[in-house]
């Protein structure tokens, strides 16, 4: 038990260290804009950190949980993952580089799990409990095919999203700039365009509506507001809300003087900044509730009879054998406070690098950047694809960048940041590694 609790306490620090890592993510573009003081945008971005938790579900909680078979780890493997998590974090954190916590995080879980498995089977294969023969890098869920059609995951599927996150995240901002300055024209068909999303938005998230009839848990007694307030609908309600109030202002653009537009657009960069820091915490902190239950599904998994207290009566769901998930709420309540009180706390070296020498950011490009990079994080996580926020707004101020013309955009930095991507996951794998062989040594 107190591993178990080690662990917890370890994974909220990791989750504080993610808030002011991260912090970045959701604050550069409007510090650099000058809309809110560094101050006023940790704050703003914190508050809408925390507002995740009644937002979004626990689907990505679940994917990270299940990066390793719990049946088959001990607590040992999910310390040394957060351990060196924390590590690598505080590296990259020290050295000014928005690396992703999230990759961090699956890395060292990984990492530790294959570490463990040669620790006890060797390179060799091995006669499981269901008859037949394994091997240790097994032990890692790498892909597993959706069911009836659903999306995919695994190990896997989180590596291809280090490409795919920011590819979305560029196209996105791309498109929404090219929107945004064609509706500053004062011709008629932009705005027919806009008029056609508008309907198109509304037709689509209706259709993504969860009714009263299908709500397991109607948290009122009128049927209105348990759809309204349902954490599925409330999602798909803010994604509505963000295109709709995208199309407004592009109506209205070309009737506006450079004054007034600026004006309008600086306002938006709140809605917009609030937007991906609802996404960040909602992305990022479920990461946090996997690994905790994780950690409890393995003590249990180690200790056959144990009884375990309500406060951490944690169960993984099981699509396979119709068991349905319990997370206790002081859980993701924790959580979401954690990465809340980190981003609070700043990281001013990664603001820099991402504020301003990716490429110059204005207003404009800020909308398009956080507004592209939130609409990714809220379509990911619907997938259940734990993808990272660093690399999500990166790729969306990519895409701005590119608006304007190829050169733009600071390649050299884009490319010393491409390549900390790409070796963030390997890395706290093997040091994830080392630390579970230390650790084995002295527990």
């Amino acid at each position: 038990m107190t591993i178990l609790i080690l662990i917890i306490v370890l994974a909220l620090i990791f989750d504080y260290i993610n808030g002011f890592h991260d912090a970045a993510n959701a604050i550069a573009t409007v510090v650099a804009t000058k809309v809110l003081t560094p101050f006023q945008a940790v704050v703003w971005a914190a508050f809408f950190n925390f507002l995740a938790y009644w937002v979004f579900g626990f689907g990505v909680a679940d994917t990270v949980a299940k990066t390793a078979h719990t049946m088959e780890i001990n607590l040992v493997v999910i310390l040394a993952g957060v351990i060196a998590a924390i590590c690598w974090n505080l590296l990259t954190w020290w050295l000014g580089i928005p690396s992703s916590s999230s990759h961090t995080l699956i890395g060292g879980f990984a990492g530790a799990a294959v570490a463990h498995a040669i620790a006890v089977h060797g390179f060799s294969g091995y006669v499981g409990e269901d008859g037949a023969t394994h091997y240790w890098y097994e032990i890692v869920s790498w892909y597993k095919a959706g069911k009836d059609g659903a999306m995919p995951s695994g190990v896997l599927i989180i590596i291809a999203f280090i490409v795919l996150a920011p590819l979305l995240g560029a196209l996105a901002s791309y498109l929404i700039s090219i929107w945004l300055l064609n509706a500053s024209r004062k011709t008629i068909g932009p705005k027919i365009f806009t008029a056609a999303l508008m309907i198109a938005t509304i037709v689509f998230v209706y259709y993504q509506m969860v009714p009263y009839d299908k709500i397991e848990k109607p948290r009122f007694d009128s049927h209105f507001w348990s759809v309204a307030f349902e954490a599925h609908n409330i999602k798909w309600f803010l994604v509505a809300f963000i295109i709709l109030t995208v199309s407004a202002f592009c109506l209205i653009f070309s009737s506006l003087n450079l004054h007034q537009a600026d004006a309008a657009l600086k306002k938006m960069q709140l809605l917009s900044s609030a937007a991906f820091s609802l996404g960040h915490g909602g992305n990022d902190s479920q990461k946090v509730m996997g690994i905790i239950a994780a950690a409890v599904a393995v003590y249990i998994n180690t200790n056959p009879g144990v009884h375990m207290d309500n406060w951490l009566n944690v169960v993984l769901p099981n699509e396979d054998l119709g068991v349905k998930g319990i997370m206790p709420s002081w859980i993701p309540l924790a959580c979401y406070s954690a990465i809340a009180a980190g981003t609070l706390s700043g990281g001013w070296k990664i603001v820099k690098t991402m504020g301003s020498k990716i490429t110059k950011v204005s207003s404009f490009e800020g909308v398009a950047a956080e507004t592209a990079g939130a609409l990714t994080l809220y379509f990911t996580e619907h997938l259940k694809i734990p993808v990272s926020t660093t690399h999500t707004i990166t790729g969306s101020i990519i895409g701005v960048g590119l608006t304007k013309r190829v050169s733009a955009v600071r390649w050299g930095v884009t490319v010393s940041l491409i390549w900390a991507w790409i070796l963030t996951i390997p890395i706290s794998a093997i040091l994830a590694g080392l630390v579970y062989f230390i650790l084995s040594v002295f527990i």
